[in-house]
């Protein structure tokens, strides 16, 4: 069975983007080509439990393991060597993608305190969405009683074939990204 975003976007959001840009082809549509997640881990090279718990939170915020990132570069003013663990991230495509948005934009984002709406201005030039998260606890998902320290994350929503920021706004909106009202 496909995921209800998925066939929202199918049968309504697609041909209704289509209208109001006046695309002559299907193709021309843009479109969620995967979601990024990336939980920076500051004292991971210092603790291998506190990055072994990230990963564990990151697999049950996203249904998928997520693999390590090593720094590039050593840096002496961070106690920082090339070659250490100090993040972790998943990539989302296809159904656990459209799941995954799917509990963000209805179950994640309303438990966030004070919340009065996404920033509009997240876009980057070509058109994808990065949102900074102060904690992991807003996902239903994490027991929060195992949670020993508390973590950010970005999210980044990349949209494909969107020649503005508009057309990618546009389809974020009407997949239900709740942005703030100016």
């Amino acid at each position: 069975m496909a995921p209800r975003l998925k066939e929202l976007y199918t049968q309504k959001i697609a041909p209704g983007m289509r209208e109001h840009f006046k695309y002559e082809n299907v193709m021309e549509v843009p479109r969620l080509e995967k979601i990024v997640i990336n939980m920076g881990v500051g004292d991971g090279p210092s603790d291998p439990r506190l990055m072994e718990n990230a990963m564990t939170e990151l697999a049950q915020i996203a249904g998928q393991k997520p693999c390590m990132r090593k720094a590039r570069r050593s840096i002496s003013s961070f106690k920082l060597r090339a070659g250490t663990n100090i993040a972790c991230m998943v990539t989302l495509r296809g159904a656990r993608m459209y799941e995954f948005m799917d509990r963000f934009f209805n179950v994640a984002v309303p438990r966030i305190r004070d919340f009065r709406g996404l920033s509009p201005n997240s876009f980057d030039p070509r058109g994808n969405y990065t949102i900074g998260l102060r904690e992991q606890t807003i996902f239903p998902e994490v027991n929060i009683g195992a949670v020993t320290r508390v973590r950010g994350m970005n999210i980044t929503f990349v949209v494909k074939n969107s020649n503005s920021l508009e057309e990618s706004r546009e389809l974020l909106r009407r997949l239900g990204l709740p942005f703030r009202s100016n």
